[in-house]
């Protein structure tokens, strides 16, 4: 882990904003991209790197935006940018209930005015059957739960994606039993790690990334991190998790990223690089996605063989 983590990362080590920029204006008109976030009315973010950003270089705007898992607008990569600008971000709302203090339906700008001045750069390693380093703009989860108030009885975090299909248009098949759902351990949420993400490369998130709103949890596999967040909810069992749900043999309801345990129909050992091209050198997986030192302590004393 040697030279992995460095604390004093500049908004120039990320990527230059004119180059960002230009690339962005580059694309802002090719079909079907969906590059707009939400109309929040808010002041442009000043934010700084969070001291768990890898130094890693990350991806282009265009990998991070162009190459996505959405099921919601298809199950190509290529659809969620290619449908995902028919989604209407604004307004939004987040149902919050379960076993908190202060449940309710919250305007996404309210929660945004509590959150601003804490929001950061998180440079990320996230992983499928791929990896990226993506900058995401976010706040840690635990910042909002501790705002609603977390009863004593709580030991899990549920989640829940929009169901909107004349908008997504994936969701008029069935690929999978709407809405998208996920759900995290409590320590596991209130983990400084595990963030609620609002855009990327400074900017707000492009709906094909899960605009407005959507779940990062950098040491599991990227299926766990739900986008398009519509109700959060604290419960005292263990929720539902869509993939565990579809098929509980191939994916279990931990999907910590784990090169010791395989995919019955392929091995988890190593991973492909987004942007090195199609025969790109795959790489050794790293326990936890490299994040061990921090999150390695949540699972002590497990069978992460049993709990995958």
């Amino acid at each position: 882990m040697a030279g992995r983590w460095k604390n004093d990362l500049k908004w120039s080590d990320v990527t230059p904003r004119a180059a960002y920029l230009n690339r962005r204006q580059l694309i802002a008109g090719a079909a079907g991209a969906a590059m707009a976030g939400p109309a929040l009315g808010r002041v442009k973010l000043q934010t700084v790197p969070s001291p768990y950003s890898t130094d890693q270089t990350p991806n282009t705007w265009e990998q991070i935006t162009q190459y996505n898992n959405f099921y919601e607008f298809g199950t190509d990569k290529t659809d969620p940018a290619r449908y995902a600008g028919n989604l209407t971000t604004d307004p939004w709302a987040v149902k919050i209930d379960g076993l908190v203090e202060r449940p309710g339906t919250y305007d996404l700008a309210d929660i945004l005015k509590g959150v601003t001045l804490e929001e950061r750069i998180y440079r990320l390693r996230c992983v499928e059957a791929w990896a990226m380093v993506v900058p995401w703009v976010g706040f840690e989860l635990k910042t909002l739960l501790d705002r609603v108030g977390v009863r004593p009885s709580a030991k899990y975090v549920y989640f829940e994606t929009l169901v909107r299909p004349e908008e997504m248009p994936g969701q008029r098949r069935g690929i999978l039993e709407w809405p998208y759902r996920e759900g995290l351990r409590l320590d596991e949420a209130m983990h400084p790690l595990t963030i609620l993400a609002t855009g990327l490369y400074g900017e707000e998130m492009p709906n094909q990334n899960g605009a407005p709103l959507r779940l990062v949890v950098p040491w599991k596999y990227g299926f766990k991190s739900i986008k398009s967040i519509v109700r959060i909810s604290l419960t005292r069992k263990q929720p539902l998790a869509t993939w565990n749900m579809q098929n509980p043999r191939e994916y279990g309801f931990y999907s910590n990223v784990n090169p010791e345990v395989d995919h019955p129909r392929w091995s988890q050992a190593s991973e492909r690089p987004i942007g090195g091209g199609l025969f790109a050198r795959r790489k050794p997986t790293l326990m936890f996605n490299g994040y061990a030192d921090e999150v390695a302590g949540l699972y002590a004393g497990m069978d992460l063989r049993k709990n995958f």
